[in-house]
């Protein structure tokens, strides 16, 4: 049982509690307790409840602790340094991209509020930085060194380090291209945004393109380039064959061919010849079934049976034909999970155009009998109206307009040609025509690495969505500060995806919005209370309290299995 003592140091009574034991056979005290002095104790006795705190702070702890051990992992600061040589003062380009980067991961946010952004963070503990060295004045003045041979040159060096020390596998890889519409105005000199396709329907404005080479092993992006919104992908694709040859040669790799897999969007003549004509490059692509009827009318009976469980219920034909100049391999699937989506898709566009046309109809009824004022629709207005109305795919082969001038003004009827509707249904729907040089390949792998497809464009959905590795927003209007955007987007897309297939191998399969989401509810709280044992002489500081939000059960199995509690404040 312990016990009070009183000690006098330098004049002063201070009280400790002591617990006294024998040592060797004699009493002595085995351990003490400071107490403090006599108005602290008597502090203690007539408290009711704990003191409360001053104050509290809250700072983004898990997605930035994650992806900055992946980073670390990666060496990216120092890889990109070893590219662009650090200026007299502030941070080095290396850091600035992979704050930057992170920042793309966590909160997508304008440079300006770059600074604000960072403080909110555990990040000024990982990389100091001063809020001037923030400003976006000096992030650009740093960006300005980064051109666009330096930004191939840092992918090379990325692509190598992740063969050779992550083992990433070089011999399926996946190519596609999006693009990101802009708020550019019209007269700005800039060449990279320009009016074309735009993928999300806004072709009121300039766009810029992305064309984005990864790996099929968890989507690791090793190859991008950033193309005027106007280019055709078919015609980029070319310059992709070019860079993907040069860089496989600087890779010093093992893998004897690499086979590429890209949709029908980037055929043409000319990238066949560059596939051909290369030792290396291989290739999976899809063919336009409108031009290959031969194909589409073979009977499914035909069609035989595939193994494996992830192409359960597909059947497929195979057989060769010449394709641009060359005999390819030719596989034909029918998969009734397609069929009935595209063909609910069908008719849901039907019913959709069938009402507008309605609409239109009942309008001019009114204004041929007078109910309804104004200036009646000309032939030509009503016209345009009903070619925007049949302008969806298909629509126009199964709905029949027939559209006259009366006595009393124009006149609308339509019907649905039920006969065309199911032809079109039965020979097209369902079906996917593949083609490819490797005809030593089973018709299992084909088809599998053509749905490789769907990685890179949920790479691209991601880089989409507001609340992952979003895009926007982006205030850039010129040409070398969007390609320095569209890097660092793309370095985000990668830190994601290594943390994402980094915890796959230990058995947490999420998808990087959703993991990113998880992570980012972790936060490091930081309680002050007041100063121990009264305000005293002089202005004390306040005493720090740090401890980690609460956790759910799967931030919980993050936070483990990532080890973050090393990057806990001390």
């Amino acid at each position: 049982m312990p016990s009070l003592i009183k000690k006098i140091i330098r004049g002063r009574p201070y009280y400790y509690a002591v617990w006294s034991g024998r040592v060797d056979g004699r009493p002595r005290i085995v351990r003490q307790v400071y107490l403090g002095r006599a108005q602290d104790l008597l502090a203690a006795f007539e408290a009711k409840a704990p003191p409360e705190p001053a104050q509290a702070q809250s700072l983004e702890f898990g997605a930035s602790a994650a992806l900055w051990q992946v980073a670390e992992s990666l060496e990216l600061i120092s890889l990109i340094d070893t590219h662009v040589p650090k200026r007299h003062q502030g941070l080095s380009v290396g850091q600035y991209l992979t704050l930057a980067a992170l920042n793309r991961c966590i909160a997508p946010t304008s440079k300006r509020r770059f600074a604000t952004w960072y403080r909110s963070t555990i990040l000024p503990r990982l990389v100091p930085a001063s809020e001037a060295s923030l400003s976006s004045q000096r992030f650009w003045d740093h960006m300005g060194r980064v051109d666009q041979d330096t930004i191939r040159r840092i992918e090379t060096a990325l692509a190598r380090k992740l063969v050779h020390e992550f083992g990433i596998d070089l011999r399926t890889l996946v190519y596609d291209g999006t693009n990101f519409f802009t708020y550019i105005d019209t007269r700005n000199p800039a060449r990279l945004p320009q009016r074309g396709h735009d993928k999300a329907k806004r072709n009121d404005l300039r766009t810029v393109s992305l064309g984005l080479l990864i790996s099929l092993d968890f989507h690791m992006p090793l190859l991008h380039e950033t193309y005027a919104g106007n280019v055709v992908d078919s015609v980029e694709f070319q310059s992709i064959v070019d860079e993907l040859v040069q860089r496989y040669r600087a890779l010093e790799t093992e893998c004897e061919s690499i086979t590429l897999v890209f949709d029908k969007g980037n055929n043409s003549g000319v990238n066949f010849e560059k596939l051909d004509d290369s030792p290396i490059l291989h290739f999976v692509g899809s063919l336009v079934p409108s031009q290959h009827l031969d194909l589409l009318a073979i009977s499914r009976r035909r069609f035989k049976p595939l193994s494996g469980e992830r192409l359960a219920g597909v059947t497929a034909y195979r057989t060769r034909k010449v394709v641009f100049g060359a005999e390819r391999t030719i596989v034909v699937t029918y998969n009734p999970r397609l069929y009935w989506g595209q063909k609910r898709g069908l008719l849901w566009h039907l019913k959709k155009r069938e009402a507008r046309l309605a609409e239109l109809s009942e309008r001019l009824r009114q204004h041929r009998d007078g109910r309804l004022r104004g200036k009646k629709p000309s032939l030509e207005a009503v016209e345009k109206q009903v070619e925007e109305i049949l302008r969806a795919k298909h629509v126009r082969d199964i709905l029949r307009v027939s559209l006259r001038a009366t006595a009393r003004g124009l006149s609308l009827t339509y019907r649905r040609n039920s006969r065309a509707l199911a032809a079109l249904i039965h020979s097209l729907y369902g079906k996917t025509i593949l083609f490819t040089d490797q005809h030593d390949w089973t018709t299992e792998d084909i088809i599998l690495a053509y749905r490789g497809q769907y990685q890179v464009e949920r790479c691209f959905r991601t880089m989409k969505d507001p609340h992952a590795l979003c895009w926007w927003p982006r205030f850039h209007w010129t040409d070398d500060k969007i390609r320095v955007h569209a890097f660092y987007c793309v370095l985000a897309l990668l830190l994601a995806s290594l943390l994402e297939r980094q915890l796959a191998k230990k058995g947490i399969d999420h998808p990087i919005p959703r993991l990113l989401e998880h992570l980012r509810g972790i936060q490091e709280i930081t309680v002050l209370y007041p100063p121990r044992g009264g305000p005293g002489r002089g202005k004390r500081p306040l005493h720090p309290h740090v401890l980690i939000s609460d956790l759910d059960q799967e931030q919980r199995k993050l936070f483990d299995t990532l080890q973050l509690q090393r990057f806990q404040a001390r």
